[in-house]
């Protein structure tokens, strides 16, 4: 099931032919630098892929096969998932969330993704708020979320890494 597209993007329900590219991009120490901090492992990777991470909830809060249209290939993973607070889900809250392959790296297709999450975030999901945390030193996500229009609201620290966390209201 497509949910949204862009000019040169498609974002749809995850595919088992999506497990290999999602399992590269799982254990690419250059794209997992800033998202978890070490590659995983071929098996972590597998679980996550089989086992809901990237399974969309029927309100279509969640991260979707990000797929380049010019060439058909799978990308990596973009979407809205549910804010989580202490006491669970925030009603009314999404997090984005934007992660592709270097190769696809430079081109304006994480703005691009971010934007049309945003935009479906906001039109569709009737979203009031949507949060969105980048690692310091993740300079490219940071230019990305402030291209969208994000302030930031606070600046973490959590074993040893610190983060940036943003937010965005309708």
């Amino acid at each position: 099931m497509t949910i949204l597209e862009t000019e040169r993007l498609l974002f749809r329900n995850h595919t088992l032919e999506n497990l290999a590219p999602f399992c590269a991009l799982e254990a690419d120490p250059v794209v997992r630098r800033f998202v978890g901090g070490r590659p995983r492992t071929r098996e972590e990777a597998e679980h996550r892929f089989r086992n809901g991470f990237l399974r969309p909830a029927p309100d279509r809060l969640g991260l979707w096969a990000t797929v380049f249209k010019p060439d058909g290939r799978y990308i990596g993973y973009c979407g809205v998932y549910p804010h989580f607070g202490e006491a669970g889900p925030i009603p009314g809250e999404g997090a984005l969330a934007f992660t592709l392959a270097p190769a696809y790296w430079g081109r304006g297709l994480a703005t691009e993704a971010a934007r049309a999450f945003v935009d479906f975030g906001f039109r569709e999901l009737h979203l009031r708020r949507i949060v969105a945390s980048v690692e310091v030193g993740n300079g490219a996500s940071v230019r990305v979320i402030e291209k969208l229009g994000f302030a930031l609201w606070r600046l973490e620290k959590i074993d040893r890494r610190s983060f940036y966390h943003f937010e965005l209201t309708s």
